[in-house]
């Protein structure tokens, strides 16, 4: 099977499964509890029974919203609208959906981007490096960090961080609210790149010390499995030298397990952190869906999940095409 088939078949593949996603994404929010008129005019169940007028401004709201179709007819109408990357309007304010998405979508991207690569730079050569010296007096006080580091909850981190370093009880170091200061408008480029970056330290550590101890842990026990193959035992008796070994036969069919979690960042950066963004108060992807939860807007809500559906499938995709870049050994025939 070439390439080219192989591609066709996965996407001819991913196209159903998109379809039962979102189908079921539809109705779990549709039929949640809960309604978005009522919600919006700021009536409980209560108003709805007990006041008839209360009761008629409802029922008109719904029908606004288009909420008084039968449920099929509804999902009918909003998958013709996705095809053409059309979400509708938000409840809430009435704006495209596509518009919010894009104005939070930016400063989640820069989160999740520096963090990622901070986790990939940091984690892989600490699980290389704890898998060549295995049972080392290092590689014993890296596991005890980073299982330590592992077990911390973030929101947790992120209030001590507050506390300690943001003004709180100790030390005035870093920014805590926003992504910039106020009256730096007028500021050169220099200043305010600095202030911006300055008030994500904090936010990135957060996201980044977790999944840095979880990928560290992948990838030694990744380098642990492929240096006990039979062709790295030879090619250390050709009196090739370790380095050579380990990098050039070992490291790159250890990366297997690594390119496996390659296949979840994608919707991870799109729908952000919700505890660390509402914690810090950062206008993100993750406090837009929070929010959006909340008000029981569902056409923001569901907007995310079918994003986060579609890049999900894309990246298993990436991933199943990296396996054969990463390991010689797979094929596509294998794949199929």
């Amino acid at each position: 099977m070439t390439l080219r088939e192989y591609l066709i078949k996965r996407l001819l593949l991913i196209i159903p499964t998109f379809l039962g996603i979102t189908l079921i994404t539809f109705l779990v929010i549709q039929l949640s509890p809960g309604s978005p008129a009522a919600m919006k005019l700021g009536v409980g169940e209560q108003g709805m029974l007990g006041d008839e007028v209360t009761r008629e401004i409802v029922e008109q709201t719904n029908k606004l919203y288009g909420l008084d179709k039968p449920i099929w007819t509804r999902y009918g109408i909003w998958l013709k609208r996705v095809v053409t990357l059309d979400f509708g309007n938000s409840y809430k304010d009435h704006r495209p959906v596509i518009d919010k998405i894009w104005e939070r979508l930016p400063i989640t991207l820069e989160l999740n981007i520096i963090s990622i690569f901070l986790v990939y730079l940091i984690a892989i050569p600490i699980g290389v490096l704890s898998a060549v010296r295995q049972g080392s007096v290092g590689d014993r006080v890296t596991t005890v960090v980073l299982f330590i580091l592992y077990s911390l909850p973030n929101f947790w981190v992120a209030i001590l961080l507050i506390m300690f370093l943001g003004g709180g009880d100790f030390f005035d170091l870093f920014p805590v609210y926003g992504i910039a200061s106020s009256g730096m408008e007028g500021a050169s480029f220099i200043a305010r790149l600095g202030d911006h970056l300055w008030h994500l330290v904090l936010p990135v550590f957060c996201l980044t010390y977790g999944s840095l101890a979880a990928l560290s842990r992948f990838q030694r026990a990744g380098m642990l499995e492929v240096i006990r193959q039979d062709y790295i035992r030879t090619a250390r008796a050709k009196g090739l030298p370790e380095k050579v070994v380990i990098f050039k036969h070992a490291f790159r069919n250890s990366l297997i397990p690594i390119v496996t979690l390659l296949g979840y960042l994608l919707p991870a950066m799109l729908g952000g952190s919700v505890i660390i963004e509402s914690i810090f108060s950062i206008p993100g992807m993750g406090q837009l869906g929070f929010e959006a939860v909340l008000s029981r807007d569902y056409p923001v809500v569901l907007a995310i999940a079918t994003i986060s559906a579609f890049l999900t499938l894309l990246g298993l995709l990436v991933s199943d095409l990296l396996y054969v870049w990463v390991d010689p050994r797979i094929s596509y025939e294998a794949e199929q």
